[in-house]
């Protein structure tokens, strides 16, 4: 039977707006991720996958919920206790440049988790600063001395990554880490990932936009909408015959590089994004769905299997 690693239940991250009223980023969502495996979390931009990322290392501590650790509830941890736990998972975060402190130096930033953990003396910590640095593919001789305006943005992810896996964490968050790069580089940044995943037997919760970077790199797929998980499955499955309306809608607006080719239909309701704040009643994904009926407007759709590890919320799926 496969370890889970990270269990996440009935998790919500509510933020209180101008005016009292509140905005639930992410409602009752459920997951779990194996050991040893890379899950995608996807979805447009707002849908909360950022929130729920920072709620799994409590930055901010969620509204309700649990999210379990190799069975230890990080939810009610505090103080040194959390600060132990937080070892065994690390997060890459999005912007790689403004994540590092402008004013420390390189060799000192890779460093300073050990410090921070009380791992090691000076000389061990600048030792293990200079293995991680070269690890990831940089110069330390070069590098260690340097401020991060120095580098490019490529080389800031590196440097982002070194820190995170410097404390040799079980479980990796990866926040949109080849958002903000260039294209080559992305695909540097995305073999790096693959090759420490493997190098370290990580586990990896990796979050994008983009639905043709996910597929490179991720076992399986979550995608997400408007705060709510809509389907689950393996990416080969997924990418293969996606049951929800919003996957299908998702990969169809993938680039398909061959000029000859028409571009394809998006089956979409025209209209704007539903607000946040005051999400559709039922499904919330009715409104831009071309087979919602009345049953959509008046219940939530609860996820069902319908096949092995392939989970769908939806009162219609495409198969």
């Amino acid at each position: 039977m496969t370890e889970t690693v990270l269990r996440v239940e009935d998790l919500v991250v509510a933020f209180r707006q101008q005016g009292g009223q509140s905005l639930r980023a992410v409602d009752g969502v459920s997951l779990t991720v194996a050991r040893g495996e890379t899950l995608g979390l996807v979805g447009e931009s707002g849908c909360g996958k950022s929130s729920l990322a920072r709620a799994v290392i409590q930055l901010p501590r969620p509204a309700s919920g649990q999210v379990l650790l190799d069975g230890e509830d990080l939810t009610q941890l505090r103080g040194a206790a959390l600060r132990r736990a937080r070892r065994k998972i690390q997060m890459i975060f999005q912007d790689p440049i403004s994540s590092l402190n402008p004013r420390r130096r390189i060799g000192e930033t890779v460093a300073q988790p050990l410090r921070i953990v009380g791992r090691g003396d000076r000389a061990a910590q600048r030792d293990a600063a200079h293995a991680m640095l070269a690890a990831v593919g940089l110069d330390p001789d070069q590098a260690f001395q340097r401020l991060p305006h120095q580098f490019s943005g490529g080389q800031c992810q590196r440097i982002s990554i070194a820190r995170a896996l410097i404390v040799e964490p079980e479980f990796l968050i990866c926040d949109e880490p080849v958002s903000a790069l260039d294209v080559s580089v992305q695909a540097q940044i995305l073999n790096l990932l693959r090759d420490m995943r493997a190098r370290y037997g990580l586990t990896m919760l990796f979050i994008s936009h983009d639905l043709a970077v996910v597929k490179n790199i991720c076992d399986r797929v979550a995608v997400m909408y408007l705060g709510k998980l809509c389907e689950t499955a393996p990416s080969d499955a997924l990418y293969r015959a996606p049951a929800h309306p919003y996957t299908a809608a998702l990969l169809s607006a993938i680039p398909v590089p061959d000029v000859n080719q028409p571009p394809r239909a998006i089956a979409l309701v025209p209209g704007e994004l539903p607000s946040p704040t005051n999400p559709p009643s039922g499904c919330r994904f009715r409104t831009r769905c071309p087979r919602a009926d009345a049953m959509c407007a008046e219940i939530a759709p609860p996820a069902q299997e319908i096949a092995p590890g392939h989970h769908v919320a939806c009162h219609h799926p495409l198969r």
